[in-house]
């Protein structure tokens, strides 16, 4: 039931008048129910007087269309006649689901995307060749009725018969397995960098202070004096010389201060632990990369090789250890080489290839895009107020961004890091973040969509762009004030 001060409802044979005395003209509304559960069957016009009126019922789009409720143990289909079934959820239910569907003669079936209980139903349907319309929780949970999986089922497939549902980007096959991949990729480098943090903990518990002398305790030399501890070897003075030339030459007193701890062998079995996993996981991710490369060489094994490619930049952190992976991404964008766009590598666009794929026509402009990528601004706006919401989380692509976006924070050399330092002043660090990001993800979209290279036009173009146009503003607010500016003689 609506609730407002200024509105009168009344009841009327099934329907329900609603007027206001407030208004300048009475605005009347025609609410039609339909006899379904759990839905309100609404279409209704304006005229010029401002008259909300019922005119005729939806039409239906898609005539043979199904609708399913899917769960942990259980779906629940609904089909055009009203008539829903239950399945379990072994894969032979899900067989016999899909040839109950077919018996009904349906072309395209709609479901939520519940955690990951969808994955393996929506393969099966697709490979029967029946097209899925895969939808967000969020476009049909406001749908008014009781809230049961049957009225759910059935809300659904009437909702996508009507044509009401927006499908959710799902990328091709192979970019699907590309991107179970890279993620259990990342899994593996998150899991051992935890490892990395155990151990840091055990070397603090012995007041090791190592990883305050050397950057990365994971890294060459980290990793020699590690061992080299597990293995009994205690002397700071023998220690020092298992770090690389660069590091005894520069660091080599603070070094031996850092390894003058407490040696404990409950400290050390936490350490030896610590290293073990750190080593497993990165075995584990080294295994991810040769998948991928794998499937990369089976992607590209019939794509010409690009012509004028680029040399790759240097990949500092979690390089995938992938033979030819510039070759392979360059045959995958058609030589377009969005990698070359400040703050992007290999990596990242491995990572942002496994989420999106290589075709951008399911985004029409490039705001599309960053709307679907979480890094569009956020608007709510309702007559004159500006109400708050809460801030939708990226998408694992966004996120790729943002990331790229924060490498970018403290650079004095190139224009996407002096646009974060002037947004920051003015919104903070988390708006300028994503201002940031938003403005890689579209530099992405251009290159990728219309094959333009990004040139990096460096801090002081970019500075006097801002220059230029702070001072035609000036100029254009002292001609509204009858002034002209001139400039200051030396």
């Amino acid at each position: 039931m609506l609730v407002c001060p200024l509105l009168s409802i009344v009841p009327v044979n099934n329907v329900l008048l609603i007027g206001g005395p407030a208004l300048p003209e009475p605005r009347l509304a025609t609410y039609i129910f339909n006899n379904s559960p759990g839905l309100l069957n609404l279409v209704y016009s304006i005229n010029y007087y401002g008259v909300m009126m019922a005119k005729q019922k939806l039409k239906v789009l898609n005539e043979n269309a199904a609708g399913i409720d899917v769960g942990s143990r259980e779906i629940f289909t609904a089909v055009p006649d009203g008539e829903v079934k239950s399945f379990g959820t072994f894969t032979s239910n899900f067989k016999s689901a899909v040839e109950y569907l077919k018996s009904q003669n349906i072309k395209t079936v709609a479901m939520e995307s519940t955690g990951v209980y969808w994955v393996t139903l929506f393969d099966m349907l697709e490979q029967a060749g029946i097209n899925v319309c895969l939808v967000k929780s969020t476009m049909v949970k406001n749908v008014p009725g009781r809230k049961t999986d049957v009225s759910d089922c059935q809300s659904i497939q009437q909702l996508h018969s009507y044509g009401l549902l927006r499908a959710s980007f799902i990328p091709d096959e192979q970019t699907r397995i590309l991107r179970s991949y890279v993620r259990l990729r990342k899994t593996n480098i998150r899991l051992a960098s935890d490892h990395i943090r155990r151990a840091q903990k055990a070397l603090n518990l012995m007041n090791i202070k190592l990883h305050f002398v050397i950057s990365q305790i994971n890294g060459a030399s980290g990793l020699r004096i590690i061992k080299a501890i597990l293995n009994g070897e205690h002397d700071p003075e023998k220690l020092v010389e298992l770090c690389d030339q660069q590091i005894i030459k520069h660091k080599r007193q603070s070094v031996i201060l850092s390894l003058q701890g407490n040696y404990r062998h409950e400290h050390l079995f936490a350490l030896r632990q610590a290293i073990d996993a750190y080593e497993f996981y990165q075995q584990k991710t080294i295994e991810c990369d040769k998948e991928i490369e794998n499937l990369l060489d089976e992607i590209n094994k019939d794509k010409p090789t690009p012509t004028d490619m680029k040399k790759p930049k240097q990949i500092r952190h979690n390089k995938p250890m992938i033979n030819n992976l510039h070759l392979n991404l360059m045959k995958m964008t058609n030589g377009n080489d969005p990698s070359q766009i400040t703050g992007l590598t290999d990596s990242t666009l491995l990572q942002v290839i496994a989420e999106v794929g290589t075709n951008m026509e399911p985004w029409k402009t490039e705001k599309y895009f960053t709307s679907w990528l979480g890094l569009a601004p956020n608007t709510h706006q309702s007559g004159t107020s500006f109400k708050k919401r809460k801030i939708r989380n990226s998408s694992n692509a966004g996120q790729v961004f943002r990331m790229a976006a924060q490498t970018l924070v403290l650079s004095k050399h190139n224009a996407i890091g002096a646009f974060y330092r002037r947004i920051q002043s003015k919104k903070g660090k988390l708006t300028a973040m994503k201002a940031a990001a938003r403005k890689l993800a579209v530099c992405y979209y251009n290159v990728m969509t219309k094959g333009v290279e990004y040139v990096e036009l460096g801090i002081q173009q970019y500075e006097q762009k801002i220059k230029e146009q702070r001072l035609k503003s000036l100029q254009r607010q002292a001609k509204n004030y009858g002034y002209v500016l001139t400039p200051q003689l030396e």
